[in-house]
């Protein structure tokens, strides 16, 4: 990590709600979800939360070195329509180590749709891939 990696540092990211982005398309093989309402799914916008943070961390990291999300808490209150803008508006609250936390806040064209705190820890590829590999070797091993 950078020592640019701060408190206070904020990005906002922009997306258009595609059909393929509603609640049928979380798990396709549901019958309930299929039936419920062509609607940004809440599952799709954690990604998006996720995805905004992704590109706020970019600059401030190392070669070799990427994020993974370790926690999110995010109050989903209001529906948006396919055809709709979702802005995400997101701030490094806390950096702790390699865990950094942020407040993220989604807007869609009407109203605030999402508020609430993500975490995302500071990981090397190379070592997450090496301990993947070992992990992948002991599955079945139980």
């Amino acid at each position: 990590m950078k020592p640019t990696l701060v408190p206070g540092l904020t990005h906002t990211h922009r997306f258009t709600v595609t059909e393929e982005k509603t609640v049928g398309n979380l798990y396709p093989e549901s019958p309930a979800f299929v039936a419920m309402p062509k609607v940004f799914a809440t599952g799709f916008l954690v990604g998006f939360i996720e995805w905004a943070c992704l590109e706020a961390l970019a600059p401030h990291l190392d070669d070799g070195e990427g994020s993974l999300g370790i926690h999110i808490d995010v109050d989903h209150r209001a529906a948006t329509p396919p055809g709709m803008e979702v802005t995400a508006e997101v701030e490094v609250t806390e950096v702790d180590g390699r865990r950094i936390s942020f407040d993220v806040t989604v807007r869609d064209e009407v109203e605030v749709i999402a508020e609430g705190c993500h975490q995302r820890f500071i990981v090397d590829w190379d070592r997450f891939n090496a301990g993947l590999a070992e992990k992948r070797k002991g599955k079945g091993s139980k």
